[in-house]
């Protein structure tokens, strides 16, 4: 169910004009979902699938320590990738499956962020 959610995902950002740069992006903090292009922002995606709202909402799932994960990891791609100087934003999408290949996506720009403002790391 999670590869399909993050296929909804793709194709959802595909359709609001991002360019996909990575899926699934490994390095030794752990894995993240989505990297993509919006305008000048440099996105980090974390995607959550369910089925229910028996525990709450999906986006609830990225806490404080899994915030600070993606952090970490969004730096050490920027310094692998060379690009810094490019402000960057956190994003969760929400996948909502309620029947068999269907659902809906909330799409949380800017869902955390260390300070304010445009961020840079």
């Amino acid at each position: 169910m999670g590869a399909w959610g993050e296929d909804q995902a793709v194709k959802y950002l595909k359709n609001k004009g991002f360019i996909i740069l990575e899926k699934n992006y490994r390095c030794k903090l752990g894995e993240m979902d989505l990297i993509t292009l919006d305008g000048e922002y440099l996105v980090f995606v974390e995607i959550k699938t369910r089925r229910s709202y028996a525990y709450g909402m999906p986006g609830e799932a990225v806490g404080k320590r899994k915030q600070l994960k993606y952090i970490q990891m969004a730096a050490l791609y920027i310094k692998e990738k060379g690009l810094n100087g490019r402000p960057i934003r956190f994003d969760i999408i929400e996948v909502m499956s309620y029947e068999q290949d269907r659902g809906t996506i909330n799409h949380i720009p800017n869902a955390f962020q260390p300070g304010g403002g445009k961020y840079y790391l």
